[in-house]
């Protein structure tokens, strides 16, 4: 089958009662012990199909796009994504707006994970669908500290790490995180060793 071939139709999959059984926390590298998998499982995919909501004519919007940009393709260095141009077609979409509040309080990005059945070339699979939203008033490095991280959830890292150095990191340090430290890096390399409900 094409690569991110275009959706004929989706709907939102049936719910699954849980079948997961975490893996031992011991001897976890980084803050893998910290990440919850889904219902489903872990929410990997050996190729992401990635949509961002295309820049205005106005420099605030190319401001975002500059920056979220960058943070792509940070991610893009440890793993396989391809764009598409149909919001349609991805597993993953990065909007352009504030996130709703949440308990009354307000926040810079917000990651939401759904899961859907989805058609391809003929072939009916259940995918993750997440939509990342991601403030553009904020200034360009906290753009792309804020979606560094979201992209980061996105791309299964489904919780957080206890240190500031940390891209994933629950609470920001004074200064934004825009690379992935040695600990992220080992976490995301074991999260995509574990066996996914998702893929070919």
């Amino acid at each position: 089958m094409i690569p991110c071939a275009p959706v004929e139709m989706r709907a939102p999959a049936p719910k699954s009662a849980s079948f997961f059984s975490p893996a031992p926390t011991e001897q976890l590298p980084g803050y893998a012990a910290e990440l919850e998998a889904s219902a489903r499982g872990w929410v990997t995919l050996p190729l992401w199909c990635v949509w961002v909501e295309p820049p205005g004519f106005d420099m605030w919007s190319k401001r975002w796009n500059d920056a979220v940009e960058i943070s792509l393709s940070t991610w893009g260095t440890y793993l396989k994504l391809q764009r598409v141009s149909n919001p349609a077609d991805a597993h993953l979409r990065l909007w352009r707006r504030n996130p709703p509040l949440q308990g009354g309080r307000a926040s810079n990005g917000r990651a939401l994970l759904s899961f859907e059945n989805v058609q391809r070339g003929g072939k009916l699979k259940i995918e993750p669908l997440v939509d990342l939203l991601i403030s553009p008033g904020i200034r360009k490095e906290a753009i792309r500290a804020t979606s560094l991280h979201e992209l980061g959830h996105g791309f299964g890292l489904w919780g957080h790490s206890s240190k500031s150095t940390d891209v994933m990191a629950a609470m920001p340090g004074p200064k934004p995180v825009t690379e992935l430290s040695s600990r992220d890096h080992s976490t995301l390399r074991w999260l995509y060793s574990q066996p996914s409900g998702f893929g070919e």
